[in-house]
């Protein structure tokens, strides 16, 4: 893809509700940890492997914002061209600091659950008027939990294995050979 098609399909791509004005970069990164220790014959190889976070580097570019003129400040009566570096850099430092988990598009797949892990901001002589920033965002894998009631431990007869009743439907005994014929008969009727 050319400089010119990078440049106008940035508008695709979002942090949180941030678009910023340039990409400049991705680098996705997913990662598989699997355990070193062996993994016995025709076991179920993934009990031994699970998925790390994902991983987003973005080189992102804003545009000088701010004042309509350079001898007066009018943003504050209203008038602006949108944000100033300064104000667009703290709206990512807010962002990261809510520690609220939130959608990251890109150009190749859109994130959910992610945070601002890392907000690198260069300014040297030619970023002076803009903001440019690298973030590293990582993926925050949720899960749900659930409670379990049990006995108390004094109540378990057997410690760990066991367990609180359960209700496990009705049961129904089958007469011994020392039942009358009635009721074997009775029994058989109840089926």
């Amino acid at each position: 893809m050319d400089i010119l098609s990078t440049l106008f399909s940035s508008q695709s791509r979002k942090i949180g509700l941030i678009v910023p004005d340039v990409v400049v970069s991705e680098k996705h990164s997913d990662t598989l940890e699997i355990t070193e220790h062996p993994v016995e014959d025709k076991a179920p190889v993934a009990d031994h492997a699970f998925r790390r976070p994902s991983e987003l580097v973005m080189g992102v570019g804003f545009s000088g914002g701010g004042s309509l003129l350079d001898l007066l400040d009018t943003s504050s009566i209203g008038l602006s061209l949108g944000l100033s570096p300064k104000e667009m850099y703290q709206e990512l430092i807010d962002l990261q600091r809510s520690r609220v988990p939130f959608s990251v598009t890109t150009g190749k797949r859109i994130y959910s659950n992610m945070l601002i892990r890392v907000l690198d901001v260069t300014t040297d002589k030619t970023t002076e008027n803009v903001l440019s920033a690298t973030l590293t965002l990582r993926e925050v894998l949720i899960t749900q939990t659930k409670s379990v009631n049990v006995a108390d431990k004094g109540d378990m007869a057997e410690g760990v294995s066991t367990s609180e009743v359960q209700n496990s439907g009705v049961k129904s005994t089958i007469p011994g050979d020392d039942a009358s014929f009635l009721q074997k008969v009775a029994w058989w009727w109840s089926l």
